[in-house]
């Protein structure tokens, strides 16, 4: 991720109100996105493709429309490096941060409605070779590393079984270890390279009752040792799962941008945010 390319898509009005726009409801082709805009089609392009080199919107085809997904992992990570990292200065030490963290947050604070989103998109960029972030992914060794700390199991067949066991938090709170908290099925595999599962919350009752969703892994080398990691989640008819792992309430942790944010951390640096 290039933080010159992040800060100068966030330094921009127009910029803010398109990933607003996205934040509100995923998904928008580049006309809906230019209503309410006071500037021509190429004027509303030229930004997106600002955004689109900062990571912070990715596009998808859907038969002869392009829509455009906000990506929100970058501010995540910017906000992990240049606010969390000072929490400890103190309000007056902060005070020269105050306009940078409000920047940051004005992108992540209008109101979601989550049943209208009906796909997430993240994309990632990790400094770690494809068979590494694979391995990281699909075995459960990793998995028990990052983000909510759940080993994951899965069988790499089409037809096969993936689950997520609680982490060690939970079960010290009293969660079974043998009770999955997530379960699902393989679709599709091309090791290193692709995958898709069905996904079930199952310790949440009310996103449990929504049944299946379905979760794609796509990665890509991109030379230098890097691969490019995206995420796509269809969450079509179940808003409670689009809440839960959007990280749009809090009380539940940060979602799959923090997920992700924390296995770029883990595999470059070989600790995770919360070690």
């Amino acid at each position: 991720m290039d933080e010159d390319l992040v800060f100068k898509a966030l330094a921009d009005a127009t910029r803010r109100h398109l990933l607003d726009q996205l934040y509100t409801r995923d998904g928008r082709t580049l006309t809906e996105l230019e209503e309410g805009l006071d500037m021509t089609r190429f004027g509303v392009m030229k930004h997106l493709k600002v955004l689109e080199e900062a990571g912070l919107v990715v596009t998808r085809r859907s038969g002869r429309e392009k829509l455009h997904f906000l990506n929100a992992v970058p501010i995540q990570l910017i906000h992990e490096r240049w606010i969390d990292k000072y929490d400890v200065l103190g309000a007056e030490r902060l005070h020269a941060l105050t306009d940078l963290k409000s920047a940051l947050e004005s992108t992540m604070t209008t109101q979601t409605d989550t049943a209208t989103t009906t796909v997430l998109v993240h994309r990632i960029w990790i400094k770690a070779d494809a068979d590494t972030v694979w391995r990281a992914i699909t075995t459960p060794e990793w998995t028990a590393r990052y983000g909510y700390k759940s080993p994951s199991q899965f069988d790499l067949t089409p037809g096969g079984a993936f689950a997520a066991l609680p982490s060690a938090d939970m079960v010290g709170a009293g969660v079974p270890s043998d009770q999955p908290i997530l379960d699902g099925e393989v679709l599709e595999v091309e090791v290193g390279s692709r995958l898709v599962v069905t996904w079930r919350t199952l310790w949440d009752d009310e996103a449990r009752a929504e049944g299946f969703t379905r979760l794609t892994y796509e990665l890509e080398p991109r030379g230098e040792g890097v691969t490019q990691l995206t995420l796509t989640h269809d969450v079509t008819g179940a808003p409670r799962t689009a809440s839960l792992i959007s990280g749009d309430l809090p009380q539940f942790g940060g979602g799959w941008p923090q997920i992700l944010s924390d296995l770029k951390t883990l595999l470059e640096t070989g600790s995770s945010l919360e070690a």
